[in-house]
C-alpha cells in the first residue's frame, strides 16, 4: 500500500525543498525537533509529536527538485526506521512548486494511519508558505498521550521554541522575570543548563552562540533529549556536583524549558501557548524538584501568591518564585 498526494505551494522549488529539509523549516509545519544529516547515507530524526520519533536515511537528494529517504518509528506502529520509502518530487510552475509525496512499502493500517499524519502535515505546509500567520502552533504536539517526564519535555520545548522564533535582536536587553538576566542572560543561562544536562547524559553538544536563539536552544536541546531517550529516566546521574534521580533531573529540564518559555514571553510581551496536560505536569515535577534547600541556595524566589482561579500556567509560575499579574 502506499499514500500519494499532491498539493500547490506559491513559494519557488528552492524555498520548497528548505521546508522539507532544514531542521528550522521542518519546526515551523510538521516537527517539534529535527535533525538531519542531509547527504546521500546520512540519517535524520524527527519528533514528530511529542514522544513520537520518524527516522531513516537519505536515498536520493536532488537539490530543489526531488527527494527520496527511508522512514520508520523508532516506537509504535510496528514500522522500524527504514521499513518504508518517502519520495517527494518538486515541479515548478506558474505560481509557485507543484509538491508530490509518495509513502510506499506500508500495510493497509499503515496506510490509513500515514494518509491521516501526511494530509494534517502537508495542510500545515500549505499553511505556512500561504498565510502571514504560518501554521502556527501544531494542536497534535499539545498534549501528549500518554504523558511522562520526556514526552512533556518535549512538549515544553515546542512551547519554548515557539517563544524563541519571535525574538528580535530588539529584545537582546530587555529585562526578564528573572532577576538581574536580560533576555540574552537567561538565554545563555539556558544554553548552559542545557550542557550540563546533556553532557552529564553523555551527549555530544556544541553550543552554536551566533546561531538565533531558538536555532541555538533547538539544537542544545534536541540532542539532549535524543541522549536522556536512549539513557531512560532509571536510576541516578551524576550531575558533577551530586548525583541525582534521573527523573528530578528530567523535572529539572521540563521546569527549565517551560518556565523560560514563559520568562522569554513575558519579556517580550507573548502569550504563551501551552495545554493545561503539559502544565499541570510540569507543576507536579516542580513541586518534587523545587525543594525549600533548593530556594534556600538563592535558585528560586519563595514560592508568590496566587488567585484561586488561577490556572496551572500561573501556578506552575508562581510556585517559582515569579509574581504572575492579577
Amino acid at each position: 500500500m502506499s499514500f500519494d498526494k499532491t498539493i500547490h505551494l506559491p513559494v519557488n522549488a528552492d524555498e520548497a525543498f528548505a521546508l522539507i529539509t532544514e531542521p528550522e523549516r521542518l519546526r515551523r509545519w510538521q516537527t517539534v525537533a529535527a535533525r538531519v544529516d542531509l547527504r546521500v547515507g546520512g540519517e535524520y530524526r524527527w519528533t514528530v509529536t511529542p514522544g513520537h520519533h520518524a527516522a531513516g536515511t537519505f536515498q536520493e537528494i536532488e537539490p530543489g527538485k526531488r527527494i527520496v529517504f527511508t522512514w520508520g518509528w523508532e516506537t509504535g506502529m510496528d514500522l522500524a526506521p527504514g521499513a518504508s520509502t518517502v519520495t517527494i518530487t518538486l515541479e515548478p510552475d506558474a505560481d509557485g512548486t507543484t509538491l508530490r509525496l509518495v509513502h510506499e512499502g506500508l500495510t493497509p493500517d499503515q496506510a490509513a494511519a500515514h494518509a491521516e499524519g501526511w494530509n494534517h502535515y502537508l495542510e500545515r505546509l500549505v499553511a505556512e508558505t500561504s498565510t502571514a500567520s504560518g501554521a502556527g502552533p501544531d494542536a497534535w504536539a499539545a498534549a501528549p498521550d500518554p504523558i511522562d517526564h520526556l514526552n512533556c519535555a518535549e512538549a515544553s520545548l515546542a512551547v519554548l521554541l515557539g517563544v524563541q522564533r519571535k525574538l528580535t535582536p530588539a529584545d537582546r536587553d530587555k529585562a526578564t522575570p528573572c532577576e538581574s538576566f536580560t533576555a540574552h542572560e537567561l538565554l545563555d543561562h539556558l544554553a548552559g543548563s542545557l550542557q550540563h544536562i546533556g553532557g552529564a547524559l553523555g551527549a555530544d553538544l556544541s553550543d552554536d552562540t551566533d546561531a538565533t536563539p531558538e536555532v541555538r536552544i533547538a539544537g542544545l536541546a534536541q540532542v539532549s533529549l535524543e541522549a536522556f531517550s536512549r539513557r531512560g529516566i532509571e536510576g541516578a546521574v551524576d550531575m558533577g556536583f551530586a548525583e541525582l534521580p534521573a527523573t528530578m533531573v528530567a523535572g529539572i529540564l521540563n521546569v527549565e524549558l517551560l518556565v523560560h518559555a514563559w520568562d522569554f514571553a513575558t519579556a517580550t510581551g507573548q502569550e504563551v501557548v501551552a495545554s493545561d496536560v503539559v502544565t499541570d505536569y510540569v507543576e507536579r515535577l516542580a513541586q518534587q524538584t523545587i525543594s525549600d534547600q533548593v530556594r534556600a541556595n538563592g535558585s528560586f524566589a519563595p514560592a508568590q501568591p496566587v488567585a484561586e482561579t488561577a490556572g496551572s500556567l500561573e501556578r506552575l509560575i508562581a510556585f517559582t518564585g515569579r509574581t504572575v499579574a492579577a
